[in-house]
Parts: structure tokens; C-alpha cells; sequence
């Protein structure tokens, strides 16, 4: 079965908006964990909008099921990630002033840069996804940084399905059998939701994870959290 983690950015933002501590982030990542979640992921960003530094260092003691930090690998995010050391990082290039991640890594120009930050990460225990495109030959320079992971960057996928094109799913197919015959696990997020979730698990092979926030949190307003969460967990079977 794929897992499920739930990205919890959105219950951050909706505490941010009037400060204080309601709705309370650690509660709220508990609950989902009970309602049947396999992991929570967060993506701190610099300017800590949503998830701040210390929201990443209080989960580490309270998640008792996967926990996965995103974030681009830029100083601050990489010592807080030795700090708290989860169970994953997935490395996205995201710029400090971007509203949500919105392209995957071109691993063959930064390919020496991510060899040392993974070789870094894995050094300290801490399993390592990369942010990526479909394409092939970033998919190959990305076995070569030594990743244990990729995740595919989905946004297209969800677009393109909305509008009743079925056949995109085809290059992430395609893109998950080469990561496997590679060696690499594959992990997939941004866009999917209960609309697309269970035609895009059907067709990618040896799929380990998705990462769903927005959508899912979204959703939740009108059908209730936990209902959402195992209608995921059912359409992921």
C-alpha cells in the first residue's frame, strides 16, 4: 500500500493568521497520525510563514509515524534537519520569496552540490528524496547523487487530468519504472487530491509515498478530517 503523509503547512498558516496556538499543530498532527495517516510531512520556508523552525523541532517528539521535512537544502534548513533528523528529507528547489514549490531539481547542473548535501544527510541516518520532472535524464543524474528517493513533482499531472486528459499520466509511468530499474524509490506530490488520487496510484508502479496538503486540508472543511484522511488511505489501496 502507499502511504500516506499529510502535509500540515495549512493548519500553520490558519494558526499564523491570528496568532496564538489554535488550531494547535501538534494536536493536529496527532489526530491525523489516529485517523490512520502513515506520516506528516512539514516545508518550513525562511520567512517561517506557516511551519516555523521550532514546529519541526516539537513535531520530532511528538510523530510517532514517518516524519518528513521539505525544504531547500540552504544553510538554516540543513542545520535544523541534522538538528531534528526525521525520517526524510525531500530537497526541493524552492525559491526563499515562492508562494508554493513549483519546478523539481535540474540534477545534472546541481548534481556535485546534491552529493554533498545527501551524502550529509544520509551520514546522520536521515533517508533523502529529491524534488524532480519527469524527464529521464534528470531521473538518471539523480540515482548518480546517491538519493535514496525521488519525488515527482505532480502539478502537471493535476492540471492536465482536470481538464480530462488522462494521457499525461503516461511520462510519470514511464518515470517511475526507470527510478525503479534505477535503484530509487518513488514518492509523488503537489496538486494530488481525492479528484485524481486513486487514477494516478493505479498507474504508477512501486509508488512508496504521497505527500498531500492543500488539497487535502481543503477538503477537509467540508467533509470533516478524519473522513478525508481515510478516504485517501481507501483510494490508495
Amino acid at each position: 500500500m502507499t502511504k500516506l503523509s499529510v502535509n500540515i503547512n495549512k493548519i500553520a498558516t490558519l494558526r499564523n493568521s491570528r496568532g496564538g496556538n489554535v488550531p494547535n499543530l501538534l494536536n493536529v498532527a496527532s489526530d491525523i497520525e489516529g485517523f490512520g495517516a502513515q506520516g506528516i510531512t512539514v516545508h518550513p520556508r525562511p520567512d517561517e510563514r506557516h511551519i516555523r523552525y521550532q514546529d519541526a523541532r516539537d513535531l520530532k517528539k511528538s510523530v510517532t509515524t514517518e516524519y518528513n521535512i521539505e525544504g531547500n537544502p540552504i544553510k538554516s534548513f540543513m542545520d535544523l534537519v541534522l538538528e531534528v533528523k526525521p525520517t526524510q528529507v525531500t530537497l526541493v528547489p524552492d525559491a526563499i520569496n515562492a508562494i508554493t514549490s513549483n519546478a523539481g531539481w535540474n540534477t545534472i547542473i546541481h548534481q556535485s552540490f546534491l552529493q554533498e548535501v545527501i551524502k550529509e544527510f544520509q551520514q546522520n541516518g536521515i533517508r533523502t528524496s529529491i524534488f524532480i520532472d519527469t524527464d529521464a535524464k534528470l531521473i538518471e543524474a539523480a540515482a548518480k547523487t546517491g538519493a535514496d528517493r525521488i519525488e515527482l513533482y505532480t502539478e502537471d499531472f493535476a492540471t492536465e487530468f482536470a481538464l480530462g486528459n488522462k494521457d499525461v499520466v503516461k511520462p510519470y509511468t514511464q518515470a517511475a519504472v526507470l527510478a525503479h530499474e534505477l535503484g530509487l524509490g518513488v514518492n509523488a506530490g503537489h496538486d494530488l487530491s481525492l479528484e485524481n488520487i486513486k487514477f494516478f496510484k493505479e498507474h504508477i508502479p512501486n509508488l512508496a509515498e504521497v505527500s498531500i496538503g492543500h488539497a487535502l486540508i481543503a477538503e477537509s472543511l467540508y467533509l470533516g478530517l478524519e473522513n478525508v484522511v481515510n478516504m485517501y488511505l481507501h483510494r490508495l489501496k
